[in-house]
């Protein structure tokens, strides 16, 4: 395994642009990792390999790895109909079948961006191991999350980043090339254009309120790439529990960024070049002037008979491009 030093500079964790809460705080971003080949046992043993701590089975198809030197991590199949299986004595049987489609999943507790590049060590020792990511089969749909921490639930800090996501969402998904199992699966459509034009338009959302009531009536499911419902509950949990079901959502001052594919098991594939990708949505985000450029361009291509959303991930691609990102 080559040391973190040693890999290319697009491997390494970018900071983010605004790295500290509005509270004066590092911001934290957990970490999701769905893949096969491996069961949980083996998965929380490696941690513990190559992060320290201990590793211990809290219940069947369930392991924690707690004291490591990244803090704690849950390992499991994500698997919950299997559960009451369990107690008829066929769960262990049905789980080692369900591992061909049913991904295992690493979970993080909050970490320092920096803590991205030992957690790629991590990665790599799972490869080795025989972790199959998204490519290992048709129906293999693992996927990677991060959930970065807010600079605050300001609207002149949210809104910013959830109109550059709109903007250069089709720019990421063809840089990514997102495999095929994952555009099949719902969880990860794209926005509506519908609400990319609210976005973009010169009348758009000018406060908290509006922004969410917009999302909430055009793009009202967590089944996007940048999933923005755990946020908005924690503003104004009321409101989205009118339009969603709150059972699945947990309100946090967080982002839930799903977009890319897991390809642990490719060599040249990292967190940190995944990550990498999230700071370019916030980069933007940060850039008003650029940002400005984005919008009035998207209302452009709007306006076209023919528009379609591979035509607009290379005019943005190349806006992006233009402004030295």
């Amino acid at each position: 395994m080559s040391p973190i030093s040693d890999l290319a500079p697009d491997t390494r964790p970018l900071p983010l642009p605004r790295p500290m809460t509005a509270a004066g705080k590092p911001r934290r971003v957990g970490v999701e990792v769905e893949f096969s080949g491996l069961t949980e046992e083996q998965v929380a043993g490696i941690l513990t390999q190559v992060l320290g701590g201990r590793a211990h089975e809290q219940r069947p198809g369930r392991w924690l790895v707690e004291d490591s030197r990244l803090g704690g991590f849950e390992v499991y199949l994500d698997s919950r109909p299997l559960e009451a299986l369990h107690h008829d004595g066929l769960g262990n049987h049905i789980r080692d079948l369900a591992r061909a489609v049913v991904p295992v999943e690493i979970v993080s507790d909050p970490l320092q961006v920096d803590d991205l590049a030992p957690l790629d060590e991590a990665m790599a020792a799972l490869r080795e191991a025989g972790a199959e990511g998204t490519g290992a089969g048709m129906l293999s749909g693992f996927g990677l999350h991060f959930n970065p921490e807010v600079v605050s639930l300001d609207f002149a800090d949210v809104a910013p980043v959830l109109t550059a996501h709109a903007l250069i969402e089709d720019h990421l998904r063809r840089r990514t090339g997102t495999d095929l199992a994952r555009r099949l699966m719902t969880w990860v459509d794209p926005y509506p254009r519908t609400l990319v034009d609210r976005l973009a338009a010169r009348d758009a959302p000018a406060d908290m309120t509006a922004l969410m009531d917009t999302y909430l009536r055009l793009a009202p499911t967590r089944n996007h790439g940048l999933d923005m419902m755990c946020i908005f509950a924690e503003i104004d949990r009321p409101r989205v529990a009118r339009s969603m079901d709150m059972e699945l959502i947990s309100p946090r001052p967080t982002y839930h960024w799903r977009l890319p594919d897991c390809r642990i098991d490719e060599p040249d594939w990292s967190l940190a070049l995944e990550w990498n990708r999230w700071v370019l949505v916030e980069q933007v985000a940060e850039n008003p002037d650029l940002l400005e450029r984005l919008k009035e361009a998207w209302l452009d291509h709007r306006a076209s008979l023919t528009s379609i959303r591979a035509d607009w991930a290379w005019r943005s691609g190349g806006l992006l491009e233009g402004a030295g990102l």
